[in-house]
């Protein structure tokens, strides 16, 4: 049976090749797919009819990495340092979870994304401390209705056959199709990498990839220059750059380590916020996008720093345009709206799927208000999504073409239990 639906006479916004306002026109939507954007579009008799007058419309947000699980640890951070983080999050909270925490969790931070605009996620869950860990994770991102990338970081004990035998489990009992798809949710390995485990871990990781065909998702180049350089070498020695990695904040690259990583076919996912709170290192945005490096947004974690779009785009924006010297001056509105949606979409290759309102693709679509105070009588609507709008703003938001917001409320979730759910595991999780 035919599904459709009509975005009627809403401000269109496309992001490829650049961010573009199209002007009035309706978008419309079949079988999930964006099937034709343009005025005066026809409704199909059996069409949900949206009337999108006086809104924005255009692509979801792609969050290119996130620790969907700390949501039950908000802002129990302020003010820290990395050592801090991985001393209070990883080394003492992290192995108090239970499989029912990580569900809670990670349920929560899905669907705050989805609240937010964020349509597709790269859940970076290196909480997988067994297989019910995995099972509620799984679970979660499909309960949720967002589009997944499931990066799984096994964290059992250090036996690497074991780690492989694991992963290969997860990769055959969830994702049975090719590439590691399963409908909205997809797998991907969550590497530790050499300059976190150490070169022995990170060549089985990322030979496990290649034979069990996972995309590679990576924390490189975050740990100071030398630790940067020696991590490249690494893929160097061993001739992995065959299967090219997303590389997690990246900010202690040279100009000419990022030309190698894009001539290798290799992404960022930088996350400004965090990095700047935790004092990681100086934005690789510019730098990176200067090298030809695709690059991709995202929260990290909301255990020290926001949790939506808008916040990680004004950070990247600032920060970026701050750096000294006026070196930033050149990133534009239009370019950090681009890292937010089909920038980010390729920095996790996802292109194809989603990202932009391109006929045939995902419809994965994003719908602002701007009958508020904080939006009204914008003159530039990209630089007003960058600058100025919130998750208030967010009235409607689709994913695959299945209404998961609307009107402000996201339909079929039960969010005053799960609320419950989160709080309740909180307070077990932080009372000890």
């Amino acid at each position: 049976m035919t599904t459709s639906t009509l975005l009627r006479n809403g401000l269109v916004i496309d992001t490829d090749p650049v961010p573009t306002v199209l002007g009035r026109a309706d978008v419309l939507v079949r079988d999930g797919l964006i099937a034709a954007v343009g005025p005066g579009l026809d409704a199909p008799p059996d069409a949900d009819v949206i009337d999108a007058t006086g809104r924005l419309v255009l692509p979801g947000f792609v969050d290119t990495h996130r620790h969907a699980w700390q949501a039950g640890v908000r802002a129990i951070l302020p003010d820290a340092t990395l050592p801090d983080y991985l001393r209070r999050i990883l080394g003492e909270l992290a192995p108090r979870y239970r499989p029912d925490d990580v569900f809670a969790g990670t349920l929560a931070g899905a669907l705050e994304c989805l609240d937010s605009g964020i349509t597709t996620l790269v859940d970076w869950s290196n909480i997988q401390l067994g297989p019910g860990h995995t099972e509620a994770s799984v679970a979660a991102l499909r309960d949720s209705g967002i589009r997944a990338v499931f990066g799984y970081c096994y964290g059992g004990d250090g036996d690497l056959d074991a780690l492989a035998a694991e992963t290969a489990r997860v990769r055959r009992a969830h994702f049975d199709g090719s590439g590691g798809s399963g409908g909205t949710v997809s797998m991907a390995m969550a590497a530790l990498g050499p300059e976190i485990a150490g070169a022995e871990r990170a060549l089985r990781e990322w030979r496990l990839a290649r034979d069990l065909d996972l995309p590679i998702t990576v924390h490189m180049g975050g740990f100071g220059p030398e630790s940067a350089a020696r991590g490249l070498a690494f893929l160097d020695a061993h001739g992995l750059w065959d299967r090219p990695a997303s590389h997690v904040h990246a900010n202690h690259y040279t100009g000419d380590e990022f030309k190698r990583i894009a001539a290798h076919g290799g992404t960022v996912a930088a996350t400004p916020a965090v990095e700047a709170v935790l004092d990681i290192g100086p934005p690789p945005t510019g730098r990176a996008r200067d090298a030809g490096v695709p690059t991709g947004l995202g929260a990290d974690v909301v255990s020290c720093g926001p949790g939506d779009m808008f916040s990680i785009m004004r950070a990247a924006y600032v920060l970026e345009r701050g750096r000294p010297g006026g070196a930033g001056l050149g990133l534009t509105a239009a370019d950090v709206l681009r890292m937010a949606t089909i920038e980010g979409a390729e920095a996790i290759g996802l292109a194809g799927v989603t990202g932009s309102l391109t006929p045939g693709k995902q419809a994965d679509v994003l719908v602002l208000r701007t009958d508020t105070l904080g939006l009204a009588a914008a003159h530039d609507p990209i630089a007003a999504v960058v600058l100025s709008a919130d998750v208030r703003n967010v009235d409607t938001v689709l994913v695959g073409g299945r209404v998961v917001k609307r009107g402000g409320t996201l339909p079929g979730q039960d969010v005053p239990a799960l609320l419950t759910a989160l709080a309740e595991s909180a307070g077990r999780l932080t009372s000890v």
